[in-house]
């Protein structure tokens, strides 16, 4: 395999690009070795500077569900592109979008667009303390809510003591307003309301976490936040930037019938391209400007372009509900196939799995939060990325990222996957 290009590539973007990548995960640091430079993208596979095919199961951190360079969405942005990139006013397909949007997601009953998850994250936060008159918020260790200030915040010690910044240039002062717990415990979450009764204007969590590899909610977790949110008159909000449209049509809210009072959204409502959305219940989201009080715009929201291809592809997704069920058994055969394998060769790893998302966590111990997953040997998982990479599959970079799986994946490439794999464990616990 002739990586010769990526390698030229990666050595000049050096000079011009902080790191070279303008995404850390991107530069391989946590798998070793240098990034690959993609050219080209179709169906199930991304191809490289060199021309070199691999099979791909992140699908662009979760939003083509349908596979790469879909023709229907691609004809959708090609179609848009002859009316114009950009008007910064409004148009007919924003109005179509939000509507379904509305339809498919239990807890939206208006919606604000954006360009990204971080910005639908930090927007929905403002909101919530606009409406509450609260200034505190509460995130769970581990969960990724992209790079706003108030969510790059490393734990402090106990629950009577403020998180600290986990990043320079983030302030104690912005920090001093985020609490952090523990996912799945309750027991945490009423400890931090005792230390902080009546100043907690919100609780924000992936549903279904996907950013410290997949963890799973415990059995009555998000109906027992539900139900606390409820009493103390907290804002609760699900960040479905990752399972929005790919663990049900309504997402992680709809599978388990929990339904926030708000919700972010990402890259799958724009089929890939740009975009994030906020919504949730109308006396909330009516707090926006120019309906309400808290300030929020942006020249590209609601792009005309992103707004064509999400809206390819969220109608493809709410008229073709059998999708669902044909990810769900794509997402069954290559975990259960993992596992079995692994038991095959007497490894008792852990393996994650829920719809079309899944994780391997190079440890034996359950993966329920981010002190159980950071038992994985992070050191072997590096070693098996580079066999899987080897062999012509491209993984997340990283043990604590979720794998994202799509319908291009036939049943001929989920061989080639598990025969990988199968591979790849035999040769790293040879070294």
């Amino acid at each position: 395999m002739n990586i010769s290009e990526s390698k030229r590539l990666f050595a000049h973007a050096q000079k011009f690009i902080p790191g070279g990548v303008n995404s850390p995960v991107r530069a391989f640091r946590a798998v070793g070795g240098e990034p690959l430079f993609i050219k080209r993208a179709d169906g199930a596979f991304l191809f490289d500077e060199n021309d070199n095919p691999f099979i791909e199961l992140i699908n662009s951190w979760g939003p083509m569900i349908l596979g790469h360079n879909h023709p229907m969405i691609r004809e959708a942005v090609i179609q848009a592109m002859h009316e114009g990139t950009s008007f910064g006013a409004p148009t007919a397909r924003e109005v179509e979008i939000a509507e379904l949007i509305t339809q498919m997601v239990p807890s939206v009953e208006k919606v604000r667009m954006v360009n990204s998850g971080t910005e639908a994250t930090m927007s929905a936060i403002r909101v919530a303390r606009g409406y509450t008159g609260k200034d505190k918020i509460i995130k769970m260790i581990g969960h990724y809510h992209g790079h706003g200030d108030s969510f790059l915040i490393a734990a402090g010690s106990g629950a009577v003591t403020m998180g600290q910044p986990d990043s320079p240039g983030v302030t104690s002062g912005t920090a001093k307003d985020t609490l952090l717990a523990p996912y799945n415990n309750l027991e945490a979450i009423e400890e931090l309301i005792r230390f902080n009764k009546d100043e907690i204007a919100a609780l924000i969590l992936e549903p279904v976490p996907g950013n410290m590899g997949l963890t799973i909610p415990m059995p009555g977790y998000l109906e027992g936040l539900r139900e606390i949110c409820n009493r103390e008159g907290i804002v609760l909000i699900f960040d479905e930037v990752m399972t929005g449209f790919r663990l049900a049509p309504g997402g992680a809210q709809e599978l388990y019938g929990v339904t926030p009072d708000m919700t972010t959204l990402g890259k799958i409502i724009g089929g890939g391209m740009p975009v994030g959305a906020y919504g949730g219940k109308k006396e909330i989201m009516d707090f926006v400007s120019p309906s309400g009080p808290v300030y929020q715009a942006g020249t590209l929201s609601g792009n005309p372009i992103a707004m064509a291809a999400g809206l390819a592809m969220l109608g493809y997704l709410h008229d073709h509900p059998e999708t669902y069920g044909v990810l769900n058994q794509i997402g069954m055969k290559i975990s259960e196939g993992i596992k079995k394998i692994n038991l095959e060769l007497g490894y008792d790893y852990t393996v994650n799995h829920l719809g079309s998302m899944y994780s391997l966590f190079f440890t034996t111990d359950p993966v329920i939060d981010f002190e159980s997953a950071k038992t994985s040997d992070t050191a072997l998982f590096g070693k098996y990325f580079q066999a899987m990479l080897h062999r012509g599959i491209y993984l997340a970079p990283s043990q604590f990222e979720s794998l994202f799986l799509s319908t291009a994946l036939t049943e001929e490439l989920i061989d080639r996957i598990l025969e990988a794999h199968r591979e790849s464990m035999i040769e790293i616990h040879k070294i």
